[in-house]
């Protein structure tokens, strides 16, 4: 395995097609302009669509017959979720790749339209749903990968905590950060689990490390505080941090369930390699624990 995987490694992706959500700007932009690159299709799931033709044009303009196309997604709305998987499938009867992407880091307490928790809801159930609905396009597809998102923020006061998992009696927006992506870990070891002998689509994790992306903009006034003096040692562009989600997306060398993120100092930047997830992640009880509440909580059950 490369030492300095970078995006010149990407296999040709023609033929393929790909769907990233959020990718309108930040690392969801670099994955998809990537894909693109290389001659995947890629479709941008964005929240926004004017934001999402402008990022397509921008895609355009660097990779003259970029095949790209936007499709409204809002991720706070498992009505929007439904509605985008619907035209997904009517659309393509197959799909190669779902970069589960999309996110909102750190936000005051606040609810989707269904009343989730803001981070919890977008970040975990909307992705879940969106699989869901989009897996059997999935399942017949040699070499077909979902691939999510997460954080080194999954360490950090992160726990599932079934009791409150809404944050409605007590609120903490790392807290509550932190456990919106272990939740986004333990959807995809579990995930990867059942799609053990289902066929070769096999679900896998990354993160970007301290990417400086629009994100950081909720960030607590103290840890704020701090970004110009550790920018320069502990963070990276959002084109190197979208290296380890495209890593996962398109190495042959990937196995399912494995977790890619930087190699450099404490995985804040560097080329992408394998790394390691915490322990609390690997707990199969609350894997599937928060499996069963996932489905409850979104209506949607996967096929496998």
């Amino acid at each position: 395995m490369a030492n300095r995987w970078t995006e010149q490694d990407i296999p040709a992706q023609n033929g393929r097609l790909a769907v990233v959500t959020g990718a309108n700007s930040g690392l969801g932009f670099e994955t998809a302009r990537a894909l693109a690159a290389r001659g995947a299709s890629v479709v941008l799931a964005v929240r926004d669509m004017d934001k999402g033709k402008h990022a397509a044009g921008r895609i355009a303009d660097a990779v003259p017959g970029a095949d790209t196309t936007v499709q409204q997604l809002d991720l706070t709305s498992l009505e929007s979720v439904r509605n985008a998987a619907e035209q997904l499938r009517s659309a393509y009867s197959t799909i190669d790749l779902l970069v589960n992407n999309a996110g909102v880091m750190y936000t005051p307490r606040q609810t989707t339209s269904d009343g989730f928790e803001l981070q919890f809801g977008t970040n975990h159930l909307g992705h879940f749903a969106l699989t869901g609905l989009l897996l059997d396009r999935m399942l017949p597809v040699p070499g077909s990968r979902v691939v999510t998102v997460s954080s080194v923020g999954h360490r950090i006061r992160a726990r599932i905590d079934f009791d409150d998992l809404q944050g409605e009696r007590s609120y903490n927006r790392v807290a509550a950060y932190g456990q919106s992506k272990l939740a986004n870990l333990m959807f995809t070891y579990e995930l990867q689990r059942r799609l053990s002998g289902a066929g070769d689509t096999i679900a896998v994790a990354a993160h970007p490390g301290a990417a400086n992306t629009d994100l950081m903009r909720n960030m607590p006034a103290a840890l704020r505080a701090l970004v110009p003096v550790i920018a320069p040692i502990a963070t990276q562009s959002p084109a190197m941090g979208a290296l380890s989600i495209l890593r996962a997306a398109t190495d042959p060398d990937v196995l399912g369930g494995q977790y890619y993120g930087p190699g450099g100092f404490l995985e804040t930047r560097g080329y992408p390699k394998i790394v390691e997830s915490s322990p609390r992640s690997h707990d199969t009880t609350i894997q599937q624990r928060l499996w069963s509440v996932s489905e409850q909580l979104t209506g949607v059950e996967f096929p496998v």
